[in-house]
C-alpha cells in the first residue's frame, strides 16, 4: 500500500505536500514554483532559467559560497531545473539535518538579492550552457524541432533563451519577473522521505506564510503546431532526424494510451523503431519516441541519429512504423508487454524519495490532487488495441506533421511531404 499523502494549504494559497517514508533515512524536498518558460514574452525567453541560477547567488544572510558550503558541511544534495511549466528548487539531506535544509532552501527561495555584479559573473555561464546544448546535435535538433513544430508560440524557444536576451538581462528586470510570476498560489512545497508532516509545515510555514498574493498573471496561448519541414545542413558526422506529431495534454484521459502506444513504437529495447532500425537493419545507435506534455496541449516524435546517406531510409522508416500503428491493431502481446513495462517502471520508480517528491508535486499542480499508483495501474491495464489504434489515427494526421533534420542532409534528399507516407 503507497504511503498516504498529507496536504496543507497555507493562508496565503502556498501549498505543502508531504509523503512519509519511515523506512529510509533521507528526505527529499523540493520548492516548486507554476512558472517557466512557455509563460515569457519573446523579450524575457531565459528569465525563468536565469532566476533558478541566480536563485544560488546570494541572499540577505547568505553568501554564494556559504550555501554551497552549509550543504556540503551535512552531505547534502542541492540543484535545481526549468522547464517549460515548472520551475524547481531541490534537496536532499539525511532526516537529522531536515530543519538545516528547510533553512537553506527557504533563504534562497524567499531572499536571493539577484546581486548585479553576481548577474555579470553568470552571463557567460549560461553563455557556455547555450554552446553545450548547440554542440550536442542530439539535443539540437530536438529544440529544433520544437521551433518548427509550434512556430512563434514560447513553446516553440529554448528554456535556455537566446544569448542577445542573457546579454541585456539586468537586476532590475530579473526581480521584476520574480515578483511578478512567484505569487503563492503558484508555489508547491513538497517532502518525501523520514518525515513528520506537522513537523515540516511548522518548519516551513513562518517564511512561505507571510508572502502576499499578487495580481494575477496573463493566461498561457495555446499553440495547435503545425505541418512544416526544417532542414538545417550542418557539417557533422550525422545526420538527426526528429519527426513531431500531436500528442495530449497533461491531464487528458488519453495520456494512458499515449504511454503504451509510445512503448511500443520507440519507448524501449524491443520497441518497433528499435528493432527495425538498430537490430534489424543497423541504421542508427540511438533511435526512439518520445512525449512532451503540457497542461493544455502536447507533441509524440521520434528521433534517429543516422549516417547521412541513410537520412532518407531512415525518415521513410520512422513514418511507415508511425502509420502502422493507424493503419494496423497492435499485437496482444506488445499491449500485454508495453502494460508490464509501464507498470514495472511506476513502481521500481517508488524506490526513489526524489521521485516521491517530484510526483507529489506533478500531481498537485496538473491534477490538484494526489493520484495514487494503484489508480495508475488500473487505467494503464485497461487500455485496449482499439483505443491506441483509435489514438494513432488522430495524432498520426497529414495536417500537423513536422519533419526536422540537423546534419549534412538536403532538402532533395528528403520526402517531398511527409504527410504522404502517412
Amino acid at each position: 500500500m503507497e504511503p498516504t499523502v498529507h496536504k496543507t494549504v497555507l493562508k496565503n494559497g502556498v501549498r505543502v505536500l508531504t509523503r512519509e517514508l519511515p523506512s529510509v533515512r533521507s528526505v527529499s524536498m523540493g520548492v516548486w514554483v507554476a512558472v517557466g518558460a512557455r509563460d515569457e514574452i519573446p523579450a524575457e525567453s531565459g528569465l525563468s532559467h536565469f532566476i533558478e541560477h541566480m536563485i544560488f547567488k546570494g541572499t540577505r544572510r547568505r553568501s554564494a559560497y556559504q550555501i554551497a558550503k552549509e550543504f556540503d558541511a551535512i552531505g547534502g544534495h542541492t540543484n535545481a531545473f526549468t522547464t517549460m511549466e515548472t520551475t524547481c528548487y531541490h534537496a536532499k539531506v539525511i532526516d537529522a539535518h531536515m530543519a538545516t535544509m528547510v533553512d537553506i532552501l527557504t533563504d534562497i527561495f524567499l531572499n536571493s538579492v539577484f546581486d548585479p555584479a553576481e548577474i555579470e559573473r553568470e552571463r557567460p555561464v549560461i553563455f557556455q550552457e547555450i554552446g553545450m546544448m548547440e554542440d550536442t546535435p542530439e539535443e539540437y535538433v530536438h529544440l529544433l524541432s520544437g521551433e518548427a513544430y509550434w512556430g512563434d508560440n514560447a513553446l516553440g524557444r529554448s528554456i535556455l533563451g537566446t544569448r542577445e536576451n542573457v546579454a541585456t538581462f539586468q537586476a532590475e528586470k530579473v526581480t521584476d519577473f520574480f515578483h511578478k510570476y512567484y505569487q503563492p498560489e503558484r508555489i508547491v512545497i513538497s517532502a518525501a522521505g523520514n518525515v513528520d508532516h506537522r513537523a515540516f509545515v511548522e518548519l516551513v510555514s513562518p517564511a512561505f506564510e507571510p508572502i502576499q498574493p499578487g495580481n494575477g498573471t496573463p493566461p498561457r496561448q495555446t499553440p495547435s503546431g503545425r505541418s512544416r519541414i526544417a532542414v538545417h545542413e550542418k557539417d557533422l558526422e550525422q545526420a538527426h532526424i526528429c519527426l513531431a506529431a500531436p500528442g495530449v495534454a497533461t491531464s487528458d484521459p488519453a495520456r494512458y494510451p499515449l504511454a503504451l502506444l509510445n512503448t511500443i513504437l520507440g519507448g524501449n529495447m524491443s520497441s518497433r523503431l528499435f528493432q527495425e532500425i538498430r537490430e534489424r537493419r543497423g541504421l542508427a545507435y540511438s533511435v526512439y519516441s518520445f512525449i512532451s506534455s503540457f497542461i493544455d496541449t502536447g507533441m509524440v516524435g521520434a528521433y534517429a541519429g543516422v549516417a547521412p546517406q541513410d537520412a532518407a531510409a531512415a525518415t521513410q522508416l520512422l513514418l511507415s512504423e508511425m502509420k502502422r500503428l493507424k493503419t494496423e491493431l497492435v499485437s496482444e502481446s506488445e499491449l500485454q508487454d508495453a502494460k508490464e513495462f509501464t507498470k514495472g517502471s511506476l513502481l521500481l520508480s517508488t524506490e526513489s524519495v526524489d521521485n516521491h517528491m517530484v510526483r507529489l508535486a506533478q500531481n498537485e499542480i496538473n491534477f490538484e490532487r494526489d493520484i495514487p499508483l494503484d489508480e495508475v495501474i488500473e487505467k494503464v491495464e485497461e487500455v485496449s488495441r482499439d483505443s491506441i489504434l483509435e489514438l494513432a489515427e488522430t495524432i498520426f494526421s497529414s495536417d500537423r506533421l513536422a519533419l526536422t533534420t540537423l546534419g549534412p542532409v538536403s532538402p532533395a534528399e528528403l520526402p517531398k511531404d511527409p504527410a504522404d507516407i502517412l
